[in-house]
């Protein structure tokens, strides 16, 4: 038996496990589920867009480079494409 076994958690279910030391605090990650991944990456592009937007407001560059995606978007949109 290992002097130090580790102890294996999961606060969601199984989707993400963190490992840590008996006796210890600190956990690492240890194993993400596809599912998980894809929440995390959703998550990870919307801080992304909304740090993008906050930057738009005294960047006039990146405002016209939003508002021509938005444009693109609607077009496809409107035509189903």
């Amino acid at each position: 038996m290992e002097e130090w076994p580790y102890i294996f958690e999961s606060p969601d279910g199984g989707e993400t496990i963190y490992r840590r030391r008996q006796g210890e605090k600190e956990r690492k990650l240890y194993h993400v589920s596809p599912k998980a991944l894809e929440k995390m990456n959703d998550l990870k592009e919307t801080q992304l867009w909304h740090e993008i937007r906050q930057a738009a407001k005294t960047d006039e560059t990146l405002q016209k480079a939003i508002d021509h995606v938005k444009i693109l978007y609607y077009i496809k949109q409107n035509h189903g494409s």
